[in-house]
Order: C-alpha cells, then sequence, then structure tokens
C-alpha cells in the first residue's frame, strides 16, 4: 500500500463537504435497509476481534475521509470510559500535520497493528455512530448471510462510484492498518 497516497488522498477528500455528504447518505440508505432486515446482532464483540474471528474490514478513501471529519466532534468511548475529545482532536491534529509533510511518519513502513480494532470498547464499539460501512454492514446472524452479501455489493459499488464522481483517488485498505496510519490508537 502507497501510505503516502493514502494520507494526501484522504486529507484532500476530508475538504470535499459534498463528498463526505453523500456517504452519509449511503450510510442513511443502508440503515433504512438494515431496519427492515432486522438482522440480528449480539453485540458479542467478538467480531471486532479480526484476528479470532477470521475476518478483515476494508475501508475506501472516502470512508476514511468521513471518519477523520466525524471523528473531530465524536467521543471515543474506551473500556474504561469516554475518551477526551481532546484526545480525539489531537489524533486527527496529528495525521494533518503528518499529511502536510507529504505523508506518514514512518515513510513506507506499513503500522504494527494489534489483533483487534483499537476503538472496541469492551464488547462493544467506541465509534458506533461513525463506524464505516464493513462494520455497519456485518452482522454475525447467520441467516442474513446472502442479505449482507448482496447489500455489501450494491452499497460498495455506490462508494467506489462516488470516488470517480468526486475524483477521489480510489484506496481500498484494511481498517486496523489504516487507523495506525492515520493516528487513530
Amino acid at each position: 500500500m502507497e501510505y503516502l497516497k493514502l494520507h494526501a488522498s484522504v486529507r484532500h477528500a476530508m475538504n470535499r463537504v459534498d463528498a463526505l455528504n453523500a456517504v452519509r447518505s449511503i450510510y442513511s440508505r443502508l440503515q433504512i435497509e438494515i431496519d427492515r432486515r432486522k438482522p440480528l446482532c449480539v453485540a458479542s464483540g467478538k467480531c471486532c476481534n479480526f484476528e479470532s474471528y477470521g475476518h478483515r474490514l476494508y475501508v475506501t478513501t472516502l470512508e476514511l475521509a468521513t471518519f477523520m471529519q466525524d471523528l473531530n466532534n465524536f467521543t471515543v468511548t474506551r473500556a474504561s470510559g469516554p475518551r477526551a475529545e481532546t484526545s480525539n482532536q489531537r489524533s486527527l491534529k496529528i495525521f494533518t500535520q503528518s499529511a502536510r509533510a507529504g505523508g506518514p511518519c514512518h515513510d513506507e513502513i506499513p503500522p504494527k497493528i494489534g489483533p483487534a480494532c483499537a476503538l472496541q470498547a469492551g464488547k462493544l464499539c467506541g465509534v458506533h455512530a461513525i463506524r464505516p460501512f464493513g462494520c455497519r454492514i456485518f452482522f454475525c446472524d447467520p441467516t442474513a448471510t446472502d442479505w449482507q452479501q448482496q447489500q455489501y455489493e450494491l452499497f460498495h459499488a455506490e462508494l467506489k462510484q462516488l470516488h470517480e464522481r468526486f475524483e477521489i483517488p480510489y484506496c481500498y485498505v484494511e481498517w486496523r492498518s489504516a487507523l495506525a496510519e492515520l493516528s487513530i490508537k
């Protein structure tokens, strides 16, 4: 993965309010489909531990930009309680400074990542309201597998088209690596 490209692309996309609102619109329409289908979620948090659950979460440039922009006004919940908003802003500031400098602090070396999402709070998502598309569509409900796949293909295609429409470079990167790369810990 070209981390310099990711930084620059996310930073550029964060300034495209129209593009970010289009992503939020997709998320809203997906929520309507979720509410209609009502797949089961037991909130066990197992799916957030990617290594033990045996899956990966990938995100696009625009999803990362939307997440980073929304994170600026969001308090991350941690297992030990809410994380101070200034800490969120500090992560955003580190990312922004790094991007302005031309890329990540560690050049082309991929960041070390843990087995689980860094934003998991106990068994729950610490950023549930602003989580990316893959987290929104995944349910451990075995009766919803085909439905999830259909919805994923439909809405991911729309996300991909947004990149073309708004001329944002399309990157499709693993979530934990992206979080580490964008200084979200």
